[in-house]
């Protein structure tokens, strides 16, 4: 194949994977929860009801895609864990937390680097802390700090007191200090706009991860003189590495239109999509009739999508955690994640339920034809192509 289209719907997990009850979120099904009195009658068609588990979206007797289930191997739940296995490499260990705030020491560098001081350093949610410590940021410039039950370093900034470019910069001297003992896996933007009791977050985050600590398949795509195109946050999640062309979003909308104009585009390889707004705006915020109708859009967003692939494409559509909106807490869910993969070339069959994330790393390799593969990266090529 020429081309491969990967569409990550960040967060919408399928149901609990065998090992929720450790993370504490058995019974978590982001999909069954925002399906209830919804169609998603696109997704049904390429087979999403069919895959083994799910049952709160109908299935169909001629699905149009090769479909199944994956599981995580590596031990995390959130982003950079999620789309670092999804190109192969898993994480035996998870990434250091802070339930209880940063230490001082990351404090006191963090605060010379900038020459701000640090508001709150606690476990929060995004809007309720600029609800709580906006005011208090915009009169003495401090910068909110907080994190969540990922392993993340969030800087929250209104825009008229910290310019982009300035928050920026700072989250780029937080990576900095971030690292070692302290690694987290992402220091995150959160601007801001607003007064006092009517603070909302912009869509101008940005994500500044840790470099993934061994070879991706987007490494062997680049090196191999591949196209490796981003579309929404992916370069970020891989600190830019494997990446040959990036193009920011700001939301599906726009991510979904980018993808259109990547069909365009004549280009041998892979075109990687992050679709955030699940996870930002509606998993963590508790909004289930938000996210549910953020899939009937992407799902109405399907047709088109599908109309311009050629022969030699193939789309592939999965995620890389849940995020159940329903359950008691904001925070990501451990759960097994769809796997969609269509084009002329594909046979529609089920895959059942595949272990590793990297099963995707895998079969877009061999899709492809890479010389090199990497090692513990199944793929399912051999069982679709026709």
């Amino acid at each position: 194949m020429k081309r491969v289209f990967l569409i990550v719907l960040d967060s919408l997990g399928i149901g609990n994977a065998p090992d929720a009850a450790a993370f504490g979120d058995l019974g978590a099904n982001t999909l069954a929860r925002i399906a209830r009195g919804r169609r998603f009658e696109n997704l049904s068609r390429l087979g999403l009801g069919n895959i083994d588990g799910v049952d709160a979206v109908k299935s169909t007797d001629a699905p149009l895609a090769a479909h199944g289930r994956l599981i995580e191997k590596s031990r995390g739940k959130d982003t950079t864990v999620g789309h670092w296995e999804l190109m192969g490499i898993v994480s035996e260990h998870p990434m250091r937390t802070y339930p209880e705030g940063f230490p001082k020491e990351v404090l006191d560098a963090f605060s010379a680097a900038t020459g701000r001081g640090v508001l709150c350093n606690l476990p929060y949610s995004g809007t309720e802390v600029i609800r709580d410590y906006g005011k208090m940021h915009t009169e003495t410039g401090d910068l909110i700090v907080y994190t969540s039950a990922d392993s993340v370093f969030q800087i929250a900034a209104h825009e008229a007191t910290v310019p982009l470019e300035t928050l920026y910069d700072y989250c780029k001297k937080a990576r900095a200090i971030l690292t070692g003992e302290h690694a987290v896996g992402r220091v995150i933007a959160r601007p801001f706009v607003g007064e006092d009791g009517n603070y909302t977050r912009t869509a101008n985050r940005r994500d500044f991860s840790l470099e993934p600590y061994g070879e991706t398949l987007l490494d062997v795509l680049k090196d191999e003189g591949y196209d490796v195109i981003s579309v929404g946050k992916i370069s970020d999640i891989f600190a830019g590495r494997g990446i040959t062309e990036s193009h920011p979003t700001h939301g599906n909308a726009e991510g979904m239109q980018t993808a259109l104009a990547m069909t365009e585009k004549d280009f041998s390889g892979l075109c990687f999509i992050n679709l955030v707004d699940f996870d930002m705006l509606y998993g963590h915020r508790q909004d289930t009739d938000g996210y549910g109708r953020a899939l009937e859009e992407f799902d109405a967003f399907l047709p088109e999508m599908l109309s311009r692939l050629g022969k030699e494409d193939a789309l592939i559509i999965t995620a890389d955690h849940g995020c159940d909106p329903g359950d008691e807490s904001t925070d990501h869910t451990r759960e097994c994640v769809p796997l969609l993969i269509y084009g002329k070339a594909i046979d529609p069959k089920n895959l059942g339920t595949a272990e590793g994330f990297s099963a995707v790393a895998g079969t877009v390799a061999e899709l492809l034809g890479t010389k090199k593969r990497l090692a513990g990266a199944e793929s399912l090529a051999g069982k679709i192509l026709k």
